[in-house]
């Protein structure tokens, strides 16, 4: 049940974004558009709660519930980000509004931005580990936990991973090609 119903939030998560993307720019109703965005937010109190009955209920922990959390997480962390990218591109496209303008490409502007991401993502570790440990809390049998401690460790590792990557753009950062140079405009010898 607990499967199905993460497929189910991931669908009406996007199901949700696209009614409020069409209602605040097609119908030309921003505040109705903007009212379905944040019911997104709800799907994950849904998860969370049918996530906790389950346990209640005497389900064994496991990968469903530890997955539950990482979904939570991600949503938490990287959710406003991503209703925000999308919805600057759905102004574009179907208001008018000015191409959004995308992540720096070059030098240390693309490090912090890329460090700004890792900050989601170690959001995203931190909830995730905090509703596992409560879950864990809630169960209180640690011969039944032990998954769902793997998953505080999966998600510390995806954290560390991005974190490392993040970095290597701070360390060595990706120079601009000499054709895209400041080269003043319209200045040719």
């Amino acid at each position: 049940m607990v499967v199905a119903l993460i497929v189910i939030c991931e669908v009406g998560f996007w199901v949700l974004l696209a009614a409020g993307l069409a209602t605040r720019y097609l119908l030309k109703m921003p505040r109705t558009g903007a009212a379905l965005l944040l019911c997104e937010p709800l799907l994950e109190v849904v998860l969370l709660v049918v996530t906790a009955m389950d346990l209640k209920n005497g389900a064994e922990p496991s990968a469903r519930h530890g997955v539950a959390a990482l979904y939570i997480g991600y949503t938490v962390g990287h959710g406003h980000r991503t209703v925000k990218w999308l919805d600057g591109h759905a102004a574009h496209r179907l208001a008018g509004a000015p191409r959004p303008v995308g992540p720096p490409r070059y030098g240390m502007a693309r490090a912090r931005h890329e460090g700004r991401v890792w900050l989601g993502t170690l959001v995203a570790a931190a909830v995730a580990t905090a509703l596992l440990w409560l879950a864990i809390l809630y169960v209180d049998d640690a011969a039944r936990t032990g998954s769902l401690e793997s998953w505080m460790g999966a998600a510390w590792r995806t954290a560390g991973i991005h974190g490392l990557i993040a970095l290597s753009y701070a360390i060595w950062p990706r120079k601009a090609p000499v054709d895209e140079a400041s080269e003043p405009v319209g200045v040719r010898e």
